[in-house]
């Protein structure tokens, strides 16, 4: 009966959320019709192991939630990510439009752009060249994906992007772990998603399809969707209905200018976590005024919530002035981070409920029996919790705090870099959760016009084949010599 009962709460998760149903009243009742199924207390399970649970997520990561928004939205409103959208297209032009998507798509995301606000600079973008270029519109959504939502997420050592955070408190990591394989990884994803779409791009010269009918821009249709709204909010880090909640600046920055910021989140991450952090005397942390706790515990989420601090100041400093009103941006930045962060948190909290209930340890047992070893199981258990929730990072949470002291505990007897799994569970939940209910994917097409039947299938190669053959690659590369 406890299995059944996880499964039935599973299911009401899933059928209901991608329906449109609020995360915030879906996880608990799931969670409870689980403990329900087990004979466990209801209430207790409620009040003590899912907010609790729901509420350490919330304590570890919101200020990256907060900041991410936040600085995410000042780069719109400054007309940064606009600057670097048109500096790839002038650099590049129509010729190489493809190319000039998925690198304007990576650089913003990579220096710490939240992805929904880099969707609705890039499609206009991406529109603009693929008229230009003629070539089909029902490719835009797979270059946006490769640029935005595959290697800059979960593969290119020190990627900001939440999910590549979440390990470091569960294995002691930083966002460099495992940086070798990282890089491998993003080259395979990089590479496997340019050549597909080049190859569709010729086929669809050699059949004579060009750019397609003319669409209304569908951008604000998009925003004001709550459907769409909802199903986003579990999947990314920012809440698309306060895109419009305030104004752009009117004049662009310089290219200089408007990069900085970003350059700063990479600097400033890279020497917090190899230079500054591990040179500090941090045994204050252990008393428990600040929770008993370790350096290596906190230590990833400080260098991303430095770094990400460091550019939002860098920003106002040398491109503030742009941005028509200062108090409008930042709240809506920062309200922009609330919605996603306690949607995925309940997530989390519906995790922990199921991973207490006694029926748990036949879910465990075969996640570790599956053949192959801990690198092989730890990447099919976020998979499939990736592919279920929609979210990389729900899924990536709750597979680490139902599993994560297991693996860490494997990882110590069989001698295995924590860095290794690290890099797989983020590359692993950033495969399966590209599927069609998935609410990034949701949203990209609605802002670039197309639907799951012109564009989905493109998708399905540049963001979950790629994504599997990177991670493929890297348990083979780390099962035989390690992490590097």
């Amino acid at each position: 009966m406890g299995l059944l009962g996880i499964l039935a709460g599973l299911s009401l998760l899933v059928w209901l959320a991608y329906r449109g149903w609020s995360v915030l009243l879906l996880a608990p009742a799931a969670a409870l019709i689980a403990a329900a199924f087990s004979g466990e207390p209801l209430l207790a399970h409620w009040t003590q192991t899912f907010m609790g649970s729901a509420g350490r997520f919330v304590a570890q990561f919101f200020p990256l939630f907060l900041l991410g928004a936040l600085f995410g939205k000042l780069m719109e409103d400054s007309g940064s990510v606009n600057a670097i959208a048109d500096y790839m297209t002038e650099k590049l032009g129509a010729e190489r439009a493809v190319l000039a998507v998925v690198l304007a798509g990576a650089i913003v995301t990579y220096g710490g752009v939240s992805l929904f606000v880099a969707y609705f600079v890039l499609a206009p973008m991406a529109t603009a060249l693929f008229r230009r270029a003629d070539i089909p519109r029902r490719l835009m959504p797979a270059a946006i994906i490769v640029g935005s939502s595959t290697f800059t997420m979960s593969a290119l050592p020190g990627t900001p992007a939440i999910p590549n955070t979440i390990p470091m408190p569960f294995f002691g990591t930083t966002p460099f772990a495992a940086p070798g394989l990282g890089i491998i990884a993003s080259a395979i994803m990089l590479g496997i998603g340019l050549w597909w779409l080049g190859r569709a791009e010729a086929r669809a010269r050699l059949a004579g399809e060009g750019f397609g009918d003319e669409r209304p821009p569908t951008a604000d249709t998009a925003v004001d969707d709550p459907l769409i709204r909802e199903r986003a909010v579990t999947a990314r880090e920012f809440d698309p209905a306060e895109l419009h909640r305030s104004s752009e600046a009117q004049d662009r920055p310089g290219i200089v200018v408007a990069a900085a910021p970003l350059v700063v989140v990479v600097i400033v991450n890279l020497l917090m976590s190899f230079a500054v952090l591990p040179n500090i005397d941090a045994s204050f942390l252990a008393e428990p005024r600040w929770g008993g706790t370790t350096l290596s515990a906190v230590a990833g989420v400080w260098a991303v919530a430095t770094a990400l601090a460091a550019a939002i100041a860098t920003l106002l400093a040398v491109n503030g002035r742009r941005i028509p009103s200062l108090r409008a941006t930042m709240d809506a930045g920062a309200n922009a981070a609330v919605l996603p962060i306690f949607s995925v948190a309940s997530l989390v909290g519906f995790g922990a409920v199921v991973a207490a209930m006694p029926a748990f340890d036949a879910v465990r047992d075969w996640v570790l029996g599956i053949g192959g070893g801990p690198l092989v199981s730890l990447a099919v258990a976020t998979n499939v919790l990736a592919a279920l929730t929609g979210s990389a990072s729900g899924g990536l949470t709750i597979a680490l705090e139902a599993l994560g002291p297991t693996f860490m505990a494997i990882a110590a007897a069989q001698s295995i870099d924590p860095g290794l799994l690290h890099r797989i569970a983020v590359i692993g939940a950033g495969t399966l959760d590209i599927l069609p209910h998935n609410g990034a994917v949701i949203t990209l097409l609605a802002v670039c016009g197309c639907t799951h039947r012109e564009s989905y299938m493109d998708i399905v190669v540049v963001g979950i084949g790629g994504s599997l053959a990177a991670l493929v690659a890297v348990v083979l590369i780390g099962g035989m010599v390690g992490s590097f």
